[in-house]
């Protein structure tokens, strides 16, 4: 049996249509292979380490954690990017002192704080109840408004939501648009514009300059009846983060998540 599970481990790195494969047996054999697949994981490269996180979620073995706080540390971003999210979706003990220094490494590396895998380890940080959202009243009440497990704001209030951001300090880095039928959610396109920050320019032009373009963007925004719009935002603390109190509300992480592992 051990045999074979390490077969499979090995496999992970191999051609999609195998990979896919080993990743099913290993989450049918479930707990019984994670001790093998923590050990083969040094071995394989960027994809098989991708999926091995996948097998990680799918089991939810908290003996996993340490393995994947070791992937914090990856050389691959995407690879450090699933880690993060895969410590807060299984609730690892300890696991938000290596969230926080995998943060600073991303400033540190000059990562823009808009690109996947700073949003990824912010997301986290935020679930497992480290970053405190920053959440203006007026957005607030406009959420409520929208109701329980809606996917976002109605794009009507879109351009309030906007001002009302930039008036509080926060810093929009993207929105993004959905429909809502039934129990589904499904993304859908918005105007597609593509901005670009100074990082080095001071905070408070970076809000203006985002407000400017999320504002136009508004503009072009898809409205209806079941059309919502889900901003991504920062607080300063993020590009300067303090030990307990760096802040930030992402409304949907799926943009940085995936149903299977693709190469990297």
């Amino acid at each position: 049996m051990t045999s074979n599970i390490e077969a499979l481990v090995q496999q992970l790195d191999g051609e999609a249509g195998a990979s896919y494969d080993a990743r099913a047996e290993l989450i049918w054999v479930g707990r019984a292979a994670i001790p093998a697949i923590i050990d083969g994981l040094p071995a394989l490269g960027s994809f098989g380490q991708l999926t091995a996180i996948e097998v990680f979620e799918e089991v939810a073995d908290p003996q996993c954690g340490p393995a994947l706080i070791g992937l914090l540390d990856s050389e691959n971003p995407t690879v450090r990017e699933w880690a993060a999210m895969a410590l807060a979706n299984l609730e690892i003990d300890g696991a938000v002192e290596p969230l926080r220094r995998a943060y600073r490494a991303c400033l540190e590396r000059a990562t823009p704080p808009d690109w996947s895998e700073p949003v990824g380890i912010r997301w986290a940080l935020t679930d497992l109840g480290a970053r405190t959202p920053v959440i203006p009243p007026l957005t607030a009440r406009l959420r409520a408004a929208a109701g329980a497990g809606s996917p976002g704001w109605p794009t009507a209030h879109f351009a309030e939501i906007i001002n009302d951001l930039a008036d509080h300090d926060q810093l929009i880095l993207y929105s993004q648009f959905w429909t809502w039928a039934g129990e589904q959610t499904y993304g859908i396109s918005g105007p597609g514009l593509d901005w670009q920050l100074d990082w080095t320019a001071p905070w408070e032009d970076l809000v203006e300059e985002a407000r400017a373009w999320s504002l136009l963007e508004a503009t072009e925004a898809p409205i209806g009846e079941n059309v919502f719009v889900s901003p991504t935002w920062i607080d300063r603390t993020d590009l300067h983060p303090e030990p307990r109190h760096a802040r930030e509300v992402t409304t949907c992480r799926s943009s940085t998540r995936r149903s299977s592992a693709t190469p990297t």
